[in-house]
């Protein structure tokens, strides 16, 4: 990865503490996101509505990120980042208190807007951020300390809101996250140092990353994999209640499962990132096209899908770390475009795969999620090797 973000005039400790805390903070949004997958049924019940059409909450979502992403950060581009993280966090907050209120499945859905909004700003300029406050010659740690945050929401965040939302209802994970994030509001507040605006490119920037083709392969390679990701992991709830018969306790455990399999991922991305420049990013959507046509087979038994659960969220995570590093590589000159446009993009795959798995359940059964995103993610290997095996993008290392 390029070196070429400022560094802010502070000791070891005090840098350490401003990547830990917006790690914290990539937990929360991570949660928020990715907990409805645990609670699709409950909501369901709550508005008398089948799962695939709950499902669109996910697919809305994810699409408004990516419509939003890049507007917004240009809209805000000259603003100072810690008071912009503090404005967004505030929208953040009040739009999960209307989630715990909604009365509707509407208004639940204006409200995931409003999040939807906060968590496109978030994402558009929290890794570059990152890599600029980390200590000098530790920007792969920091990055790996963001992606424990994301890790975290699905070891701990997506298994306890389902918990929650078991024992007390599903409006009262709505509600923790609003607590939490009030918290997380308040560190931030009195942890980070001013950050002013720097690198964040324009619209101009625009034309100058559509002429770097190793970067709109990336780009590319991103809608491919996150939609296959997405189109068996949204209804992995469903399928591990109806497909494989588990109850509630062991699709929590393996939610559990599935999100320390991250931790695992993190940890070999940033020990091996800069030893398998070239051949990390086909290896890991590689390892998520086997997991997913693995899916039904390993459906027979709780070991079996757990088992699975650990490749597969060793996979996804290793693969985002990989994209978006390349993508801050690539476009060091302009990262938080970069990053906007990654951040829309990672959100179209979610919400295309949370359509097509939607589609799949409905015409042809649960059973075959597993088959559909393997075979998407297995065009998306064919792609990696080729992006890979280019001039221009071997000479950027991750």
């Amino acid at each position: 990865m390029s070196s070429t973000f400022p560094k802010n005039a502070q000791n070891t400790h005090t840098q350490w503490v401003g990547v830990i805390t917006l790690a914290f903070a990539a937990f929360i949004f991570n949660t928020t996101e990715f907990i409805p997958i645990a609670l699709l049924s409950d909501i369901g019940q709550s508005f008398a509505m089948p799962v695939t059409q709950v499902g669109t909450m996910i697919t809305i979502y994810a699409w408004v990120v990516a419509l939003i992403s890049l507007p917004i950060m240009l809209l805000t581009k000259n603003i100072e980042r810690r008071f912009l993280l503090i404005s967004l966090f505030m929208v953040f907050i009040l739009s999960h208190v209307l989630s715990y209120f909604a009365w509707s499945f509407s208004i639940l859905l204006l409200s995931r807007i409003g999040i939807a909004i906060a968590h496109a700003l978030f994402w558009s300029i929290t890794a570059s951020l990152v890599v600029r406050i980390a200590p000098q010659g530790k920007e792969f740690q920091a990055l790996g300390l963001l992606s424990t945050g994301t890790v975290l929401a699905m070891v701990l965040g997506i298994p306890f809101g389902r918990m929650i939302g078991d024992e007390y209802g599903w409006r009262n994970s709505f509600g923790l996250i609003a607590i939490c994030a009030s918290i997380v509001c308040l560190i931030l507040s009195k942890t980070l140092p001013r950050l002013p605006s720097v690198n964040t490119g324009s619209l101009s920037s625009l034309k100058i990353l559509a002429k770097r083709p190793s970067l709109m392969f990336v780009f590319a390679l991103v809608i491919i994999v996150i939609s296959a990701q997405f189109t068996a992991y949204s209804y992995i709830e469903p399928f591990a209640l109806n497909v494989a018969h588990f109850d509630s306790a062991q699709i929590t455990s393996l939610l559990l499962i599935y999100g320390g399999a991250g931790f695992i991922g993190s940890y070999l991305f940033g020990k091996f990132a800069r030893k398998l420049n070239k051949t990390l990013i086909p290896l890991m959507t590689s390892c998520l096209a086997i997991s997913m046509l693995a899916l039904l087979l390993a459906a027979s038994s709780f070991v079996n899908l757990s088992i699975l659960s650990v490749f597969w969220g060793v996979a996804i995570i290793g693969f985002s770390l990989a994209l978006q590093a390349k993508t801050l590589s690539l476009a060091a000159d302009a990262t938080d475009v970069a990053m906007a446009i990654f951040s829309g993009l990672y959100n179209v795959g979610i919400g295309g795969g949370a359509l097509i798995g939607g589609f799949v359940t409905l015409h042809f059964g649960l059973n075959y999620i597993g088959i559909v995103g393997g075979v998407i993610a297995t065009l998306g290997t064919v792609l990696a090797l080729y992006l890979v095996n280019r001039a221009d993008f071997s000479k950027v290392n991750v």
